[in-house]
Parts: structure tokens; sequence; C-alpha cells
């Protein structure tokens, strides 16, 4: 079966567009940490007699979700996390100093990525207008070796996820009230995670179409 060039440049434009929107969207919104606890706050209000019902009712909900940047409660105001850039004037233990670099890691890895894809869909437009076969696989190892720095940063804010978890259990008195609260990853980094198989679909395109490329200028030299 010839695969024709047209369609993997469609489809590598149409992949590495998703990938890029998917990743931008995911960077930019603040839902990849969801902590959900509407089931502590009923149980609380179910057991307060009539005198503490006045002083719960203007209890603020402590519901939140966190993007990379911010942290946003249900009825405050976003709040920034700390610059894990700026530790010198700031006394922090080690590990707390840890999830700063980890935090630190994963705000570089991403927006990293969106520039090589940035880099990656310059490149790509050129080599299929120049049809140069050396440039398409420049292109499909670029795109996926942003691909592979996606999943470094989304691996970096899971583990920095569950270092945090833990930092939170050591200091919190009373470690039951965690069985009524719902803690999740949201959609933001579910779209990290489709943007990266986008990423991996587009380098593989680019690189297949190096393959048939190269073959059909082969044989035409042969002709």
């Amino acid at each position: 079966m010839r695969v024709h060039l047209g369609a993997l440049a469609g489809a590598a434009a149409l992949t590495g567009a998703l990938s890029f929107v998917l990743l931008a969207a995911a960077i930019g919104t603040d839902f990849w940490y969801i902590i959900d606890t509407e089931r502590l706050e009923r149980g609380g209000s179910g057991a307060r007699g009539p005198a503490g019902a006045a002083n719960h009712s203007q209890l603020e909900p402590l519901s939140s979700h966190s993007g990379l940047w911010r942290t946003c409660r249900v009825q405050s105001p976003c709040a920034p996390l700390m610059n894990p850039f700026w530790q010198e004037n700031v006394t922090v233990s080690d590990s707390s100093r840890q999830l700063l670099t980890m935090h630190g890691t994963f705000v570089i890895l991403l927006p990293l990525s969106l520039i090589l894809m940035v880099f990656g869909g310059m490149t790509g437009f050129l080599s299929f207008l120049l049809r140069a076969s050396c440039l398409l696989l420049l292109t499909g190892t670029l795109f996926l070796f942003g691909a592979l720095v996606t999943l470094a940063g989304i691996s970096v804010y899971i583990a920095y996820s569950a270092a945090a978890f833990q930092e939170a259990l050591c200091l919190l008195q009373e470690k039951t009230l965690l069985d009524q609260v719902d803690i999740r990853f949201g959609w933001s980094l579910a779209l990290g995670w489709v943007s990266c198989v986008a990423e991996l679909l587009t380098g593989a395109t680019f690189l297949a179409a190096a393959r048939v490329l190269s073959l059909r200028q082969r044989q035409d030299q042969a002709i």
C-alpha cells in the first residue's frame, strides 16, 4: 500500500496542533490536583449541636484545586504557590526544599516541551515544503524528545504530589480525617497525558514521512 506524503503531512499537522493545544491548556488550568472535603464538612455539620451551627455556617469550605502555579479555594481567590526559584532568604526543612526542587523541575520541563513543539512545527512545515528527508527526520526526533520531556514533567509532578501528601500526613494531628477527604488528580493532568501521546504520534508520523520520502527519492534516482 502506497502512503501519500500529503496524508502524512495532514496527520502530523493535526496531531501536532492537538498536542500543543492540550498541553497549553493543561499548563494554564488549575485542575491538576483536587482536594474535596465535602464529606468531611457534611459529617462535621451533622456532629455539631445547635450551639455550633452558627459558627459552622460561617466557615469557609476547605475544598481546593491546584495547578502548576497556584492553588484555588472554592470561595476564595487563587493564591500563588511558593516560588521554587527564590529560596535564599527562606528557611525551610529538607523535605520542603526537596518539594520546591521538584516543583521547579516540572514548571521548567512542561513549558520547555511547548517550546520544542513550536520549533518542531516550524521545521516540520519547512521539511514538507522543501521535501527534505533529513529535516523530516530531525523534526520527528524533536517531537519524540518533546514527548519524553512532557512525560518527565508529568512524572515529576506525580512524584511531587505524592511527596507533598506524605509531608501533610506528617504534619496532620488527626490522620483519620483524611478518610473523609477525597484527593485525586484532575482533568488538567489528563490533558497532559493525552498531549504526550499526541506528541509521540506526531514524532512517529514525521519519521514515517522521512522514510517514505527517502525511499521515493531512491526510486527516482534508480530510474
